[in-house]
């Protein structure tokens, strides 16, 4: 069963060769986990591993990456470009993309572009990486509209994942009802002093979530009738650490939130760390709501907005293959939705 929707998964039957999506679906696990489960590998629940070899037999699952070897010209291997190699949220995407990369028999080659620098490098580039991968996904990388088109005339396949582009295929969510969604809720609670750890202290790829993620808290106080206090945005630069600084900042106030909406779950575990070594009751004294549902927001009892990140990457890579057979793929857009999982680090401030 799926913790976060209670719904018993289905099998879900397409038309042609069952794909790794449909394995995930029905067993209700992500493509990361069907992969690692089918090629026998760790890190996997003996529970978990037997459930997803019932359902692959049972869909008639069965990888075939010799298939898409039969293409020519082809390196067969994708690139996937990343701004931070070690965050969780990027992570799971790699993870999303190598599942069904290696379903079609393509190598995964990520690229860490952590500058301005080697963001032009990549983009530039026509004799390097270019002529080793089939197909680049640039994964929250602020890019210009003309660098693209110049990638689209070099006949080089892309699908972006979080910034929207009118070249190439996007996969991502709606940023700004991700911050709506999460100030709305504290607000409905009747919180008013609503602080938001936010971005990265020095940001060279302008990296376009926060902003989209502020717009939406912002949007959130005015539809309330509420000013926003610029002295309750603070940076926790996406890292536990990065948190635990911002809520000791914020706590430092002459009037501290009563409510904190953490753009990250990590941050908003830094969060809750510092509450608890302060004796701060939360969600009593203070309460916190974190972005992504992280596997370890259940056993913090964190209350936060749930994306399927793995499916980004599993979605954007199946799109980026799909493609590779048309000279142009339309520019589309696909948008997960987004919902708000209740726990139990958010309720009503304490009465004064």
């Amino acid at each position: 069963m799926n913790w976060v929707t209670g719904l018993q998964p289905q099998p879900i039957r397409r038309p042609g060769r069952a794909t790794i999506e449909d394995v995930a679906a029905a067993a209700g696990v992500s493509v990361a986990t069907v992969s690692r489960a089918i090629r026998g590998l760790p890190n996997v629940a003996n529970s978990t591993r037997e459930r997803v070899q019932r359902v692959a037999a049972e869909l008639s699952y069965r990888a075939d990456p010799a298939a898409s070897r039969l293409a020519t010209g082809r390196s067969q291997a994708i690139g996937v470009a990343v701004p931070v190699l070690n965050g969780w949220y990027f992570s799971n995407v790699v993870a999303g993309v190598e599942a069904v990369c290696t379903e079609a028999g393509y190598d995964t080659v990520v690229l860490g572009i952590s500058s301005a620098e080697q963001r032009t490098r990549l983009i530039h580039d026509t004799d390097g990486i270019h002529r080793r991968i089939d197909g680049l996904v640039f994964v929250d990388v602020s890019y210009s509209e003309d660098e693209l088109t110049g990638l689209a005339d070099r006949h080089l396949h892309v699908v972006t994942i979080g910034v929207r582009s009118s070249v190439f295929p996007s996969v991502g969510i709606d940023d700004v009802e991700v911050g709506r969604l999460a100030t709305d809720h504290l607000i409905e609670l009747g919180h008013r002093r609503i602080a938001v750890l936010t971005g990265l202290a020095e940001d060279p790829l302008t990296f376009p979530v926060p902003l989209r993620r502020l717009e939406g808290y912002g949007i959130a106080h005015r539809d309330a009738g509420l000013a926003v206090d610029p002295a309750l945005e603070v940076v926790g630069n996406f890292s536990v650490a990065g948190g635990y600084e911002a809520v000791n900042e914020l706590l430092a106030l002459d009037d501290p939130p009563t409510a904190i909406f953490a753009m990250s779950d990590e941050m908003a575990f830094g969060a809750i760390q510092l509450a608890r070594e302060r004796r701060i009751d939360v969600p009593r004294d203070l309460s916190i709501v974190g972005v992504d549902d992280h596997e370890l927001s259940v056993m913090v009892d964190l209350t936060t907005i749930h994306q399927d990140v793995e499916d980004h990457g599993a979605r954007a890579a199946r799109m980026l293959l799909d493609g590779l057979s048309i000279d142009r793929p339309a520019p589309t857009r696909l948008e997960d939705p987004v919902h708000l999982v209740v726990r139990g680090t958010t309720g009503p401030p304490r009465a004064t």
